[in-house]
């Protein structure tokens, strides 16, 4: 057998090497030679074309424009406009970044010969610096050359520092003749030039609108090729369809962005004179009623001027808004308030009262049916009384509720194991130590034996006062003093924690900017936790009092209150609503720790208000047509007048309740502060109305089920704004 040759072997292989090592060797040169190539590019585009890539960057440059587009429509439930645009003539200036100050004078005088501009906003400012503009020389004459150095020399100044104060020298310095000097016309430019400067580069300002006549607009409108930057075009101004508070206002462009506010605005695209909602809805829903600005490419050439502009986004017109408040029922309960506060005004011991309120929810969705509030106020101008809306109040104002927070409490005990369903104590006059006895309004020196229901029927305070007892683990004897332990304060957190499960004392959550969580008292005597257990202590919203009712009537949810419902797209052609969104739906922001059974006891016993043989709201309630349920209050107050810092006694009149007993519709608060008060006696004037504000509701829906006009979910009719009748005009002038 013949033998490998293994010299020849090892040169095969020797060869093979030196060919990888060859090609190896013309990659890594390729590569080194590659990036060789790419390090001269760069280093060409940088070094030789870098200036002019940039002057090219320079010439395109997409920016915002405020341009006026309309802010979404605001509707109620059932599609009436509540808020809308209407289209006005304005004519608008735009300055470019190298715009100077006499190319703006110069079109400000050929702008004053076109259109009649109000010279009321001018102020000595304005005026001062018109003067310094028009007599340029003989105005830093006023400040001598050694005044000049001095300044100048001051090391600690930066150049426009100096300049400020030489400004402001020769300001302090012209003459009330001089500045009087000004001839009609003259100041005409001089509020058109106002304009002009006050405005940002690349955004138009508006130089006049609201009053601008067609014959104006059409001779601006002839004329737009001798006035740069000028243009005719349409601005939108918001009208209200309703007083209801509620929807809020917004700023004008003369107004601009609240000075507290501007930071966050800027950081968002908005100019500062732009428009923007200032209170209520049209603050808390800004962004989405806002709409959106057109936004444009200028081309500039390398010196910054604007040589051509190309629109990028035409802008678009804001969201509309569909709220959840009816009109119709807004309306008829703003009524029924206003009729009660009159006739309340005109009976004794009603010196303090000046307000009332009523809110109505959806318990299970959290939607705010009606919210009301009414305040009587003096006319300054005609000395006469007026009612005014106070709507916003049932959410950033607090009073005591007084028995309307016993289910609260009796929940409260159940949940903390002080008291069993159906458990029976003695109703009797309380007094710890030398002080006051405190007892039940029906019962000031009895012994009387009851139960839960029946206390809650009755509007028992002792009850009450026995659970606040057992929370703090205090044991209660006749006129022996009452020790104050650590017990007694967990007993206020244990009392104050469970109210707040229901809404109370916390704030509901409501999408309206501004609500208060009320007051917590600080005193920490027994006395002060019997007044907790029956409403006399802390203080409450109304609307509070609505979402803690409406805890109970949909089973111990506690449902966070809504007044939008719906966010749509703009309508298209004024008829129908435009696509839905965003449906806002039912946020449940906890559950009670109470069982299903103790919440449905104590349903009961609200029943037992309406319908029981001792019920404190029988004889208003006691003829309903279906099953209800509810619970009055009556809580003494105090009143204080800040002009005369005088402190008064009062009473707060209150209830609440829901409809129906089995599958609640409404959930209802009333709240009458400082109600009518005299010698003693006073009415249950918040039942009163409780029951009228029931009656309305269910009134307004049989007749709209009769008619065909209950509304489905989706609406899609743009309806016109709902007017009620107003109170007749010789029936305010007999308020006293």
């Amino acid at each position: 057998m013949r033998k490998p040759n293994k010299k020849r072997s090892a040169s095969v292989k020797a060869k093979l090497r030196a060919n990888v090592a060859f090609r190896m060797n013309i990659l890594f040169f390729s590569i080194f030679l590659l990036f060789t190539i790419l390090i001269l590019r760069l280093g060409y585009l940088q070094i030789v074309e870098g200036e002019e890539y940039k002057r090219a960057l320079e010439r395109t440059e997409e920016v915002p424009v405020n341009s006026s587009v309309p802010r979404g429509r605001i509707y109620d439930s059932v599609g009436r406009i509540l808020v809308d645009n209407e289209p006005k003539n304005a004519i608008t200036y735009t300055k470019m970044q190298t715009t100077k100050s006499s190319e703006m004078m110069e079109i400000a005088e050929k702008l004053a010969t076109l259109i009649d501009k109000s010279v009321d906003d001018i102020n000595l400012r304005d005026q001062q610096d018109f003067w310094i503009m028009k007599n340029t020389e003989d105005a830093y004459k006023k400040v001598s050359k050694k005044e000049q150095a001095k300044i100048n020399a001051n090391v600690d100044l930066t150049t426009s520092q100096k300049q400020q104060q030489i400004d402001k020298l020769v300001r302090d310095r012209i003459t009330p003749e001089e500045l009087n000097s000004f001839s009609e016309e003259e100041l005409e430019v001089l509020a058109i030039f106002r304009e002009m400067s006050s405005g940002y580069a690349l955004s138009p300002q508006i130089i006049k609108s609201d009053t601008v006549s067609p014959e104006e607009f059409a001779r601006v409108s002839e004329r737009l090729g001798d006035l740069k930057g000028v243009n005719t075009t349409t601005d939108w101004v918001r009208v209200p369809k309703s007083n209801l508070a509620i929807l809020g206002r917004t700023t004008s462009p003369k107004e601009g962005i609240p000075r507290s506010s501007i930071d966050y605005f800027i950081a968002r695209d908005y100019t500062r004179n732009d428009r923007v909602g200032k209170s209520y809805i049209e603050e808390q829903y800004e962004e989405i009623l806002q709409g959106q600005k057109s936004v444009v490419k200028n081309i500039t050439d390398g010196k910054g001027s604007v040589t051509s502009t190309e629109t990028v986004f035409k802008g678009e017109p804001g969201k509309d808004l569909v709220l959840t408040i009816d009109s119709e029922i807004q309306a008829k309960i703003e009524d029924l308030v206003e009729t009660k506060l009159i006739e309340m005004k005109q009976k004794q011991g009603s010196n303090l009262l000046d307000r009332a309120f009523v809110v109505m929810m959806d318990p299970y969705s959290g939607e705010v049916l009606s919210m009301v509030g009414k305040q009587l106020s003096t006319n300054k101008e005609t000395g006469k009384r007026e009612i005014l809306d106070y709507a916003y109040g049932t959410f950033t104002s607090a009073y005591e509720i007084g028995s309307t927070i016993k289910p609260a409490t009796l929940l409260t005990g159940y949940e903390q194991g002080v008291i069993d369903m159906g458990e029976t104590l003695i109703d009797e006059p309380i007094k710890i130590g030398k002080g006051d006895p405190k007892s039940s309004i029906f019962n000031r020196s009895s012994r009387i034996p009851m139960n839960d229901l029946q206390a809650i029927e009755q509007s028992s305070n002792v009850y009450m006062f026995k659970v606040g007892f057992r929370l703090a683990n205090a044991v209660y004897k006749y006129e022996q003093s009452m020790r104050v332990s650590y017990n007694d304060f967990a007993a206020f957190s244990i009392l104050r924690n469970s109210y707040a499960q229901f809404g109370l004392g916390v704030r509901t959550g409501i999408d309206l900017p501004g609500e208060v969580s009320g007051v917590t008292g600080t005193g920490r005597l027994p006395g002060n936790l019997m007044d907790l257990t029956i409403g006399q202590y802390d203080t409450y919203t109304p609307l509070q009092m609505a979402q803690y009712v409406s805890t109970i009537a949909n089973g111990g949810n506690r449902v966070k209150p809504h007044v939008v419902k719906e966010i749509r797209e703009p309508s298209l052609d004024g008829v129908t609503m435009g696509p839905l969104v965003t449906e806002i739906g039912p946020t449940v922001l906890n559950r009670i720790q109470n069982t299903q059974t103790q919440i449905e006891h104590i349903k009961k016993g609200m029943a037992r208000v309406y319908f029981g043989d001792n019920g404190s709201a029988r004889s208003y309630f006691g003829d309903l047509p279906f099953q209800a349920a509810g619970k009055t209050g009556t809580a003494q107050s105090i009143h204080y007048n800040p002009e005369t810092r005088k402190i008064t006694a009062a009473i707060n009149s209150t209830h609440i309740g829901f409809a129906p007993f089995d599958n609640p519709e409404i959930a209802y608060a009333v709240m009458i502060p400082y109600a009518p008060y005299f010698n003693g006696v006073y009415e249950s004037t918040g039942t009163i109305l409780a029951r009228e504000v029931v009656d309305a509701y269910f009134e307004i829906k049989q007749k709209n089920s009769e008619t065909n006009e209950e509304v489905s979910k989706t609406i899609q009719t743009i309806k016109p704004v709902f007017v009620k009748e107003e109170i007749e005009e010789e029936t305010e002038e007999t308020i006293e």
